[in-house]
């Protein structure tokens, strides 16, 4: 250091002693090394610099080992697009040239210098300092330009070398605890991912989050989420926005374009310029650089995250990285959410369907009891599900005589009230005509086991009113019996018989019951007696059978109501269809 030679610039007088620059240097490698931001650093370092040797064009070029090139990081004077575009090889230009020897260089006139690269007319002098570390690691090159000629000295080119030195170590240690902390924060981000993702089942919401999530690790200009449909061979477009605006963007079958590459290769593709890449299909004006990482499931994709940046080699290696470490919890989140969403529109279409067919039992099944010759009646239906699995019927005939069947099917649901619907119309046809139950039962068995479905049964009760005679004729079919009431006791009558559809050629008993005035009959389903508590209980037959009997003498309706009410106050909570006839004899 002894043999630089004092400029005559005023900047350079106040290190004639050794002991004045090494407290200068003292200085630089404290303001270097006092902060691991990396934009606060570059602007320390350009204010030092400028103590010391003046300029009007000032950068900070960092070399990208991947990209084999250099870019402005830091900048003073220069135009935006110089800083956002320009991407300047080792070897290029004085900046490049520096970079590729390792050793400063100075030009007193870049007029007269062919590897000047014009980025102002006015420039005269150029310096250009290579940033080393770690065993020759090239980190960049500080470059300041001057609108003088023979601006700058060899003094200065050493002065800048010490300084490019001290800053090199500063900006490499700062560049490995961005990596770190960036590497902390995907981390930190993908756990609280996990738990905010693994609760949200609502696509377009969780889209939405991941976006915003992405956009605070990884700045980006457009942001995109594409879907797998096999059937089409094609990425379909589920999620896209444009600064923060929410665009419709087209198709694209698989293999074709960058992301089309990613999901057809499974592996991330990172485009540095969008322009030079013959993959690129253009869905927003002015992108540059793009990266696409596959969302991939035990070795299926089953959609692909872009990111679009208008700046030209925006997205790097740790960015790819970074997007690959989240890529695994976004494809099962995303994944998930699209069955969910495929499940609630099948679902949706279940319960369209279910509307109607509960529309469609309204007219299968009668709401009200006809009119009955000395007979009063009432219906009282509460399916547990939309529709229920319960049949009954009333067949009116010549005379008066009516044909009250009542029964259930096997199972619950819709496959019931569909087996349901076939019996109720083979009722319809069997009692078209006054027959006796028993032959009537007969007709029914013999049309269902014609019909046999596995595991579907209906288990019946047939009754034939004679009006004139107030006597009925009965057959069973497994049902349960009437439960009768007359002078608020309770009658047993026997009546049984296999259930319809099991078994061929069955015959079937019948009985006749003579009724007397006042005669409360009550037909009920097994939805009733098996209802349950919420600690269990049954309700039970003997509990139903305290509740007629209070109400012997009231109206058919009434008896309805007040079986109801018991079994709410029992349990409001349905777990079974719960039907009821109830005739009264006049």
């Amino acid at each position: 250091m002894n043999r630089m030679q004092p400029a005559t610039r005023k900047s350079s007088v106040r290190f004639r002693q050794r002991s004045e620059l090494l407290d200068f240097l003292l200085e630089v490698t404290t303001a270097t090394s006092n902060t691991l931001d990396l934009d606060e650093l570059m602007s320390n370092v350009a204010e030092i610099v400028k103590k010391v040797i003046p300029y009007e064009l000032f950068a900070i070029l960092l070399y990208s080992e991947k990209r084999q090139d250099l870019r402005i990081r830091y900048a003073v004077g220069h135009r935006e697009e110089i800083i956002h575009n320009v991407s300047i090889g080792l070897g290029d230009g004085i900046t490049g040239t520096a970079a590729a020897q390792r050793e400063p260089i100075l030009v007193t006139d870049v007029r007269n210098d062919p590897r000047y690269l014009n980025v102002l007319d006015a420039v005269r002098s150029e310096l250009a300092v290579p940033m080393i570390a770690r065993s020759n690691m090239l980190v960049g090159v500080i470059d300041v330009q001057s609108t003088r000629e023979n601006a700058y000295t060899e003094y200065d080119r050493a002065l800048l070398r010490l300084i490019a030195a001290r800053v090199a170590v500063s900006i490499d240690n700062a560049r490995l605890y961005r990596r770190v902390e960036r590497q902390n924060r995907t981390l930190r981000t993908l756990a609280r991912l996990s738990q905010e993702f693994s609760s949200i089942l609502e696509l377009d919401e969780l889209l939405t989050k991941i976006a915003a999530a992405i956009l605070g690790l990884i700045s980006y200009d457009a942001f995109s989420i594409l879907l797998v449909d096999e059937q089409a061979r094609a990425l379909r477009h589920r999620f896209s926005v444009r600064h923060d605006q929410r665009v419709n963007i087209d198709n694209i079958p698989l293999g074709k374009g960058v992301t089309g590459a990613a999901a057809e290769s499974k592996e991330p593709v990172l485009v540095h310029d969008t322009s030079a890449d013959p993959r690129y299909i253009a869905s927003h004006p002015g992108v540059r650089s793009e990266v696409a990482i596959p969302l991939v499931i035990k070795g299926r994709v089953v959609g692909v995250m872009d990111l679009e940046n208008d700046r030209v080699g925006y997205f790097n290696e740790d960015h790819v990285r970074t997007l690959s470490t989240l890529a695994l919890q976004i494809a099962i989140s995303v994944e998930n959410a699209r069955l969910y969403e495929e499940l609630a529109q099948r679902q949706r279409r279940i319960e369209e369907d279910l509307k109607a067919a509960s529309e469609l039992q309204t007219w299968l099944l009668p709401r009200e009891a006809p009119a009955m010759a000395n007979l009063e009646g009432a219906i009282g239906l509460r399916p547990a599900r939309e529709i229920s699995g319960d049949i009954y019927d009333f067949s009116e005939h010549s005379d008066d005589h009516v044909a009250v069947a009542f029964g259930d099917v096997s199972g619950k649901g819709a496959a019931a009230a569909l087996y349901g619907a076939l019996m109720s119309g083979l009722l319809r046809t069997t009692n078209s005509r006054r027959r006796n139950p028993a032959i009537s039962m007969k007709m029914l068995n013999e049309a269902l086991v014609g019909r046999k479905v596995e595991a579907r049964y209906v288990t019946l009760l047939m009754m034939l009113w004679h009006p004139h005679s107030r006597h009925f004729t009965m057959a069973n079919a497994g049902a349960i019996p009437p439960m009768i009431c007359r002078g608020g006791e309770i009658l047993k009558l026997r009546v049984e018989g296999v259930p319809l559809g099991l078994l061929p050629s069955r015959d079937y008993e019948e009985i006749e019951f003579q009724t007397e005035p006042g005669d409360l009959i009550v037909l009920y389903s097994d939805g009733i007696p098996d209802h349950l508590s919420p600690s269990g209980a049954e309700y039970g037959r003997k509990r139903l059978a305290e509740v007629v009997r209070r109400h012997c003498d009231t109206p058919a309706q009434a008896v309805i109501d007040a079986i109801f009410a018991d079994l709410d106050s029992f349990n409001s909570e349905l777990f079974d269809d719960q039907t009821l006839i109830v005739m009264k004899v006049k």
